[in-house]
């Protein structure tokens, strides 16, 4: 995909269910379960100069189910786990409304996106979101991008209850973050 005025593609990933075991709401560090999967398929991506961010929706914050900082913490962690393993993230972005809330960033709105293309200098349109939510495929196409569809977490459930209903299909259909990545890579190639 060319780049335009110098601007770069990235891969967005979800958090919960494509890069860990989605657990409903992500309450305590302890419940956090990183697929040994995602730092391998993280460090093809970060070899492959791709920019690599997380855009998550944590409205149990505003639920007040756990406090915001946790999400800090949980990201933290999975900054941890993941250098130990030679690979990295870029950036984080989360929501923490709910959907009856007035904001701009809840996937599948593209406020996340916008902000991280302002912070690290991307092209969302030739840009990736990968996630295991139709929401995630919607967030892709509503910036021009490329939407990818993860069977982990509730992926598997979602296509096959929903695909029906969904307006667009996904650009990709995939088992894992891992197959997502191949894909994402062949396509750049």
């Amino acid at each position: 995909m060319p780049e335009a005025k110098g601007l770069r593609p990235a891969v967005f990933l979800d958090r919960d269910g494509t890069i860990c075991e989605e657990m409903g709401y992500l309450n305590h560090l302890s419940r956090l379960h990183i697929f040994p999967f995602t730092a391998p398929a993280i460090s093809k991506l970060n070899k492959a100069g791709l920019p690599v961010i997380v855009v998550t929706n944590q409205s149990g914050v505003s639920r007040r189910i756990f406090p915001e900082s946790l999400v800090a913490q949980i990201h933290d962690r999975i900054s941890q786990e993941l250098s130990g393993a030679g690979a990295r993230i870029d950036g984080y972005y989360y929501c923490a409304h709910t959907s009856q809330d007035d904001c701009s960033c809840r996937k599948p709105l593209a406020g996340l996106l916008e902000r991280a293309a302002r912070e690290h200098g991307l092209r969302l349109e030739s840009s990736f979101v990968v996630g295991d939510r139709y929401a995630d495929v919607e967030l892709a196409h509503g910036v021009g991008g490329r939407g990818v569809l993860v069977m982990t977490g509730y992926g598997r459930g979602e296509y096959e209850l929903h695909r029906r209903e969904w307006p667009r299909q996904p650009d990709s259909v995939v088992e894992d973050l891992s197959e997502a990545v191949d894909a994402i890579l062949e396509e750049v190639r």
